[in-house]
């Protein structure tokens, strides 16, 4: 008995592959990269705004696929990403001037350290942390067949 269609099953079969691996992948990256940005965002410490406003996320195709990233341009994200926390919810202390007028110190005297809800390793947390099950539930959505 002939089977009949199978030239039509092996183009559809193409047709579909090559939408996950175009435009299916890039919507479910871009939308992953939101998720998990805006949960590093309500974990980023925020004192002048200047580290949560210099987020940037980017969408790059590599020979293996496509690569999402999500970081920050202010030159010191990768400092403050690093801390280890342990002034987490001290108060900010400010250690005056110096003999030639200048102020120094560890804060602007203003709040507690890391607070409200801001904790070191934001952008990791955000990510593997809270924004996990949305991811998850993201990438399940959006390769169904």
């Amino acid at each position: 008995m002939p089977v009949k269609g199978i030239k039509r099953v092996q183009m559809n079969t193409r047709k579909v592959l090559a939408n996950i691996a175009g435009p299916r992948t890039e919507k479910v990256l871009t939308e992953v990269m939101i998720v998990g940005s805006s949960y590093a965002a309500a974990l980023t410490p925020i004192d002048t705004s200047n580290l949560i406003n210099s987020q940037y996320r980017t969408l790059v195709s590599i020979p293996g696929g496509m690569q999402g990233k999500v970081g920050y341009t202010a030159a010191y994200a990768a400092a403050v990403h690093g801390m280890s926390g342990k002034l987490k919810g001290q108060p900010r202390e400010h250690f005056g001037r110096t003999r030639a007028g200048k102020e120094f110190g560890g804060g602007t005297g203003k709040g507690n350290y890391w607070d409200p809800d801001a904790e070191p390793g934001f952008l990791t947390k955000g990510f593997e942390r809270d924004g996990l099950n949305e991811i998850k539930a993201i990438i399940r959505q959006g390769y169904k067949v």
